[in-house]
């Protein structure tokens, strides 16, 4: 549907290749190769050896557990990627379009579903948001579309929904929608009173441009041949990897937790309390992961500790106190002010509803 020069093609994989790109030596991405040796390991050791050996406990809590959220999660990748190889089709044009040029509450909620609609991660979505701010897009409409887009992607929601079920995914959802759009309502207000600074560009759409227009005009000069299908599926795949990385690192992770930490323990630490609400929390700000590879830990905060509040929290904790998201807001807002406020702002409102979840849910 569009050229491969006008692309949304931000995805953690293209944010990671570029970096490659700019120190001129390829790296070693060893995160994903430990990753998905460690994940294909204990996968066959499960499947292939554990009905003839007697592995020590530990090791059969592990294997079993990887084995179990691999035939969990992995048709919501395979669609994942069909599905990132579709959008890498979609010229950014269409993207400032959806969110439109509207400021105020309506900005924000196009901003807020924009968001939602894009399958990207939580590096990603930094590159779209500043590029976005670049175009004129208002400081809340920018962190209505961070806070709402980084595990709201569609290829995140299908795992979700396989590992904690389509209610809880779709009311987690809807919730990080409302912090996203309450966030972008406060950001803009705080703007209007001179508290953080306004931005100072104009939203810019191509002259003339009009939505459904221009996407029947693409559609209609689309050749959806084999060779374009085969190329889309291509570009799915290699734009994944990042996908797929942190989705097995957050496996071995999750399964490490399982193997190594008992469920007792797990759920006194990471229960429906205040105190179990509270390490959330921090255990959300200190550990750097990716949106993919905290969806599988925040599953075990609902089935394993029964704390439906807690897991919500862990997903939306590591959007609001993420410090790579936080740099990156302050470099392409050029103010410290806005970049803190982030936080500040964001996270009361995720510790209020985490309570309230655990509260009436459990």
């Amino acid at each position: 549907m569009s050229s491969d020069s006008d692309t949304t093609q931000d995805h953690c994989g293209h944010c990671d290749s570029s970096e490659q790109a700019n120190s001129g030596a390829k790296r070693i991405d060893w995160i994903f190769w430990v990753s998905l040796s460690g994940s294909i390991i204990l996968y066959l050791f499960y499947w292939l050896l554990l009905g003839s050996v007697t592995p020590p406990e530990w090791l059969h809590t592990l294997s079993h557990s990887v084995f179990e959220l691999i035939n969990t999660v992995w048709w919501g990748v395979a669609i994942g990627i069909v599905m990132i190889g579709v959008l890498g089709r979609i010229p950014r044009e269409f993207v400032m379009s959806a969110l439109g040029t509207n400021q105020g509450f309506k900005g924000i909620l196009q901003a807020t579903l924009a968001g939602v609609l894009l399958d990207l991660c939580n590096h990603g979505v930094l590159m779209v948001g500043a590029k976005l701010y670049e175009r004129g897009a208002s400081i809340g409409q920018v962190i209505a579309f961070l806070v709402s887009s980084p595990w709201n992607s569609f290829s995140l929601t299908l795992i979700l929904v396989a590992l904690i079920g389509l209610p809880y995914t779709l009311g987690f959802i809807l919730l990080s929608m409302i912090i996203a759009v309450i966030t972008g309502v406060i950001f803009d207000f705080l703007v209007q009173r001179n508290i953080l600074p306004d931005n100072p560009r104009q939203i810019d759409i191509p002259k003339g441009f009009r939505f459904w227009r221009e996407a029947r005009k693409s559609f209609s000069n689309t050749t959806f041949s084999s060779a374009y299908l085969g190329s889309m599926l291509i570009d799915g795949i290699k734009d994944s990897r990042m996908v797929v990385r942190w989705i097995l690192f957050g496996v071995l992770l999750a399964s490490l937790i399982r193997a190594f930490i008992p469920a007792e323990v797990f759920e006194n630490f990471f229960g429906p309390t205040i105190l179990g609400l509270g390490l959330t929390i921090v255990f959300a700000t200190i550990l750097e992961v990716c949106s993919e590879g905290s969806t599988p830990i925040a599953a075990d905060m609902l089935t394993r500790a029964n704390a439906p509040g807690n897991s919500f929290a862990f997903l939306m904790g590591g959007v609001a106190t993420d410090y790579t998201e936080i740099v990156v807001l302050r470099d392409t807002t050029k103010s410290w002010k806005v970049a803190m406020f982030l936080p500040l702002i964001t996270l009361p409102q995720v510790i209020a509803l985490g309570w309230l979840i655990n509260t009436f849910a459990v």
